[in-house]
């Protein structure tokens, strides 16, 4: 494991040293967010495009730590696209087709270097698996392109994307060390860092933001080490541990889907009623929502990692058992209702 700590250490020096040059260069060239509507939560600009820092440090802790080769190279061009389109919304806006078009060729880059889900294991028969076949590259690029847009998602205070991806990264490296995918666990780490390194600026009150460059930098590569480092063992568990860790954007984004549909309403239409505007309108503060989501996104990264000790079969009802469990939670408390139906 000190194999992974230095990565992780390294790269969160670097997102350090980086992020305040980065806020200059956003105060600059006028790359601000200014508040202009409900939904925003902060009152004043913020300088944004601090997800520069965190890609910039990623970059060189991966060449540093891992090296080049035909793997690395496809992740490095397709977080290079990823971040580039977030910087041109952040800059000056990028119509949601836009965003789609760019996020599917970074999927493809991923696709051009062998990373793709090519089988699910069969629950029922042990070591049994199930070949997409042709259905691997549809399947994989709606999958890339789903948790990269789950992370920007759920950006909506200060300090949680770059939080919960933090602790999504080191969940999925704790995982990917004990599948012996030792290299995608230190992309995993080197992921980790850059996020911590980031967060004395990021959170409460932030004095940048990441804006779409950092949030969908950081679900684009999130997707791959799921890919990698986890939904390519032959384990049965393998196909519900990434639901699990990416617990809290996962659910949060699906949750707000089916709210969206049940109501009548465009699923990719903004509301207020992600889970973190939810804690805010009960009395919360931002640091306390916040807080509370980091823990609970501790909570599933710590179940996930448990049923991942477990035997495949055994691991998998416990997984199951912990879905089902989210989503009878989640009903009860009204996720699945609009706010004006609450009210």
């Amino acid at each position: 494991m000190i194999e992974m700590w230095v990565p992780f250490i390294v790269a969160a020096l670097l997102s350090l040293i980086f992020t305040p040059f980065v806020r200059r260069g956003s105060c600059r060239f006028k790359v601000i967010d200014v508040p202009k509507d409900e939904r925003r939560v902060h009152k004043k600009p913020i300088p944004l495009a601090g997800g520069l820092a965190m890609y910039g440090a990623f970059v060189i802790g991966v060449i540093l730590f891992i090296g080049l080769h035909k793997e690395t190279i496809a992740l490095l061009i397709g977080a290079t696209i990823i971040t580039i389109s977030g910087f041109i919304d952040d800059y000056k806006g990028l119509s949601p087709k836009g965003k789609l078009l760019f996020q599917g060729i970074a999927a493809i880059i991923l696709l051009l270097g062998d990373i793709k889900i090519e089988f699910f294991t069969n629950p029922f028969i042990e070591y049994d698996l199930i070949s997409l076949k042709l259905l691997a590259i549809p399947f994989t690029i709606f999958w890339i392109m789903g948790i990269t847009n789950t992370i920007n998602l759920i950006d909506g205070l200060d300090g949680l994307a770059a939080g919960v991806s933090m602790i999504c990264a080191i969940s999925f490296m704790f995982i990917a060390n004990r599948f012996a995918n030792y290299e995608v666990a230190i992309v995993a780490a080197i992921l980790a860092g850059v996020c911590l390194g980031f967060l004395p600026y990021n959170f409460n009150p932030a004095s940048i933001f990441m804006g779409d460059t950092g949030a969908l930098f950081l679900g684009f590569v999130l997707s791959y080490i799921s890919i990698e480092g986890v939904m390519k063992s032959a384990a049965i568990i393998t196909i519900l541990l990434p639901v699990i860790i990416l617990g809290v954007p996962v659910f949060d984004t699906t949750f707000a889907m089916l709210r969206r549909m049940v109501s009548g309403r465009n699923i990719m239409s903004a509301d207020k009623g992600h889970l973190h505007h939810r804690l805010l309108s009960r009395g919360m503060t931002q640091r306390e929502t916040v807080t509370a989501l980091y823990v609970i996104s501790v909570i599933f990264g710590v179940l996930a990692n448990t049923a991942s000790r477990f035997s495949s079969k055994t691991g998998f009802i416990l997984s199951v058992l912990i879905i089902l469990g989210v989503i009878f939670i989640a009903a009860m408390s009204g996720m699945f209702k609009s706010k004006e139906e609450e009210e």
